[in-house]
């Protein structure tokens, strides 16, 4: 997940709407994580889950704003998180479904792992380096005009 995660934040800028999908212990938080240590974001980078939204202050450039809508029963409840889309890069965890129309431009990043991959071991809250290497296969799709051009 590291090495995609750097390679999503050498592309990444402010304004940019990234949604993760995948089953529970996927990866999605180890990807923000990524991200995260990838933009120089400062304070460590967690599952929001309780808290829905974190903002993240980087060294050079946009915040990384991670938010979890794993809780969230209505887009309608995205919205009052009063985010700020436009100048920050942002990172909705279980987004699909709750993002339309916040943007015209979406990277969606769909992480699968393997069948019958233990789910008591590698949930996303854990260390990265405490859960043991599994195969995941990552599709990333970019739509919009955002994306028209760029390379991934």
């Amino acid at each position: 997940m590291g090495a995609l995660a750097a390679r999503l934040a050498a592309v990444l800028r402010a304004g940019d709407l990234v949604v993760l999908t995948g089953p529970l212990g996927a990866g999605k938080t180890t990807l923000t994580r990524g991200l995260g240590a990838a933009l120089g974001a400062r304070g460590q980078v967690s599952s929001p889950t309780f808290v829905l939204a974190r903002t993240h202050p980087t060294s050079a450039g946009p915040d990384l704003v991670h938010v979890d809508a794993y809780r969230l029963s209505d887009p309608v409840e995205l919205d009052d998180l009063d985010l700020d889309w436009d100048a920050s890069i942002v990172v909705v965890e279980w987004g699909r479904g709750f993002v339309d129309g916040i943007s015209d431009s979406v990277l969606d990043v769909e992480i699968v792992r393997a069948t019958g991959a233990d789910d008591t071991v590698a949930g996303d809250d854990l260390d990265p380096d405490d859960v043991p290497d599994e195969p995941r296969r990552v599709v990333v799709t970019a739509s919009g005009p955002r994306w028209a051009d760029a390379t991934i």
